[in-house]
């Protein structure tokens, strides 16, 4: 039946291979289709035989309003009212995926949190473990030292990965570095978990510590590239409070086990690190890329669509999302122009206050006292009169409470700021330290007690404070074109400081007892000092406007670009110096406001004015984001790689085989008419 008179007049048609699936929207044949994209420039697409190839091809709505932007599938585009216009591209939504904007911000920032639970998970699972009647027994009984070795031994691993993220994260990607990281993380949960001997477990703790550094570090990356400004702290936060849970798990894991007869109390829990790590593995093959490292490479149409993915509700022509195309892509050019190396020394060379902040922030974490709690908890609640079992419980009861503090900087960090934060947390966990050291030195009946009380509240205020934000400080004072080598050193430096840490403490809790956390007290107090001088406030500042909080690029390229703390972004590229011109008005309250010492002040949504030579320099056209056209011809190739399409050509070949060997024989091709009608039925139905 074919009915084509009133084609392109809102008539129904029913002819050609498309099918439409809403209401009266008109229906093109594929001819007529063709000649609407060659109106449009965009060409005509075809399948390797002549035939016009729609799979994956859907007729689609669109509507030149910006306020009412659709859901529209990838592939024929015909307005209500008549055939396609380019005028009518105004604000295409082009999406594929069921989640777009704070949905999908969410769900991506919660989904590769499993890469830092796995690394809280892995910190605290092994601490149950050593206090395990049955672990002692299969392992003989090993001294401090080997507990020692066999602790730390991940931090060496996880060393040696860290360092190489800033190459291998520029050259896999964010999304494919998670993936390998989590492989290896199932692999190394395996050895763990099937451990005969020591040197079984050490070599298991090496392959996991190879695996956790890869997430360590790549997964903040991830999450600051895809995070908008205003809440960027708030996501980073929500991904620390996984490592956190992953730590509490893990004690409580413990402690269900240590219920359990035999070996099993002990296994079990090292290998549900294979379970979760192979659960992150499937994740990988969903997740989006970070618009940042596609813009960086090159990949801009796909940049662009997952910038209005996360920005714009999937709208590829909303302003939002060519704002933040364009301040993305102006720095990545910027960054070539320069000439920034990528190496860690060349990193260090160009930043080097950026670095030693970044460096600086990862050395307290850990010498600040986190791991002498967090591996050895149950050891310190022994010392402390707490015995077996119990002082697992204590640790769990603990490690719940680690969890609630991780949830107030969910919403202090973008509005009351880091500095505050991290000033606030290193004085009570000093003094907290210092309470811990004389309840010992005391050695009174309410000991036990005091010890628990006051590494409760250490442990509160480090998951309120130096918990999160050196996990976010590094990435988001990172210029793009080094952010994967700044992150991986300041997290290589994170390694090694709890290597030192995680080596020691069993061999200073038998020498000084307690004199040991008076040692780190010492670190705490130490930070307050060294935040307060030296770190700058960074809270609602866009990644892109770095560079003018730190002046350390060229005079040539210095710019900066104005943001509001709603998200609405905007990029005033006529509005750039090379150089500051005084302060800017006072911030208003609530807001958080960036500091430089001997710098200018500025304002969270407001930014240094200025105009940079260096823009002139750029080719026509340069800044300018894909076009809808662009993005249509992307979204069709993606389709056509997609499962469906895979298995469709896969039956076609097969039948073409099939009849090529039937029809052996046949000099006038009946193979290939047999296959010609399989492949035009298919695409007369759709399939």
């Amino acid at each position: 039946m074919d009915t084509d008179q009133n084609a392109g007049r809102g008539t129904p048609v029913k002819s050609g291979n498309l099918v439409s699936d809403k209401g009266t929207t008109t229906l093109l044949r594929q001819d007529q289709f063709d000649n609407e994209r060659a109106d449009m420039g965009l060409g005509v697409l075809s399948n390797r035989q002549g035939t016009p190839d729609m799979d994956g091809l859907r007729v689609g709505k669109m509507r030149a309003n910006s306020s009412v932007s659709p859901r529209t599938s990838m592939g024929n585009l015909v307005d209500q009212s008549g055939p396609i216009r380019p005028e009518n591209l105004a604000h295409l939504t082009v999406k594929d995926s069921v989640l777009t904007g704070r949905p999908l911000l969410y769900f991506t920032s919660i989904f590769v949190s499993l890469g830092v639970f796995l690394f809280g998970y892995d910190q605290g699972v092994m601490s149950g473990c050593l206090t395990g009647h049955y672990f002692k027994n299969h392992f003989n009984n090993p001294s401090r030292a080997a507990i020692g070795n066999m602790v730390s031994i991940l931090e060496i691993g996880a060393l040696v990965s860290s360092l190489l993220v800033g190459r291998l994260g520029e050259k896999w990607g964010r999304r494919r570095t998670i993936k390998y990281g989590s492989l290896i993380f199932v692999i190394g949960g395996l050895f763990q978990g099937f451990a005969d001997k020591m040197m079984h477990l050490i070599i298991g703790r090496t392959i996991s510590g190879l695996g956790v550094g890869l997430l360590s570090t790549i997964v903040p990356i991830y999450q600051s590239e895809i995070s908008p400004p205003h809440n960027r702290g708030k996501l980073a936060c929500i991904e620390f409070t996984g490592n956190i849970v992953g730590y509490a798990a893990s004690v409580w894991i413990d402690y269900g086990c240590s219920f359990i007869e035999g070996n099993a109390s002990w296994r079990i829990p090292l290998l549900l690190q294979s379970v979760i790590g192979f659960a992150l593995f499937c994740g990988t093959f969903v997740i989006l890329e970070t618009p940042r490292w596609l813009l960086n490479h090159d990949h801009d149409v796909e940049g662009l669509i997952v910038i209005a993915d996360l920005h714009s509700d999937g709208d590829v022509q909303d302003q939002r999302a060519k704002d933040e195309y364009h301040a993305i892509k102006e720095t990545v050019l910027i960054s070539r122009m320069e000439g920034e190396g990528k190496s860690h020394w060349n990193v260090f060379k160009r930043y080097k206050r950026r670095m030693l902040i970044a460096m600086s922030s990862q050395m307290f974490a850990q010498l600040n006292g986190i791991n002498v709690i967090s591996y050895y908890a149950p050891m310190v609640f022994e010392q402390a009169g707490w015995v077996g079992r119990e002082a697992i419980l204590m640790t769990g009861i603990n490690g719940l409470i680690y969890v609630l503090s991780t949830l107030p900087p969910w919403t202090l960090v973008d509005k009351w700021g880091r500095k505050p934060i991290l000033m606030t947390g290193g004085i009570f966990m000093g003094c907290a330290l210092v309470s811990i050291s004389i309840s010992m030195l005391a050695n009174i009946p309410a000991t036990p007690k005091l010890v628990v009380l006051f590494v409760i509240v250490f442990n509160a205020f480090f998951g309120f404070s130096w918990g999160p934000i050196p996990w976010l400080y590094p990435v988001e004072i990172a210029p793009l074109s080094a952010r994967s080598a700044m992150a991986s050193s300041s997290t290589a430096t994170n390694w090694l400081c709890n290597w030192l840490v995680g080596i020691m403490t069993p061999i200073l809790q038998e020498k000084i007892a307690w004199r040991l956390y008076l040692i780190h007290a010492t670190s705490c107090f130490i930070s307050f000092a060294v935040v307060f001088k030296l770190y700058p406030e960074t809270a609602g500042l866009r990644l892109e406007d770095m560079d003018s909080v730190f002046d350390d690029r060229s005079s040539t390229f210095s710019f900066a670009r104005s943001e509001l703390n709603s998200g609405d972004y905007a990029t005033d590229i006529d509005a750039m110096s090379t150089k500051s011109a005084g302060p800017i008005p006072d911030r208003q309250p609530g807001v958080a406001q960036p500091t430089v010492p001997g710098g200018p002040m500025m304002r969270s949504n407001q930014s240094i004015k200025s105009r940079t030579t260096g823009l002139t320099s750029f080719p026509m056209g340069t800044l300018e984001p894909p076009s809808v056209e662009q993005v249509l011809d992307f979204k069709a190739k993606q389709q056509q790689k997609g499962i469906k399409t895979a298995i469709r050509r896969g039956s076609e070949n097969i039948s073409l085989f099939v009849s090529k060997v039937i029809h052996l024989g046949d000099r006038e091709g009946t193979g290939n008419g047999a296959y010609g009608t399989i492949s035009a039925n298919d695409l007369e139905s759709g399939n």
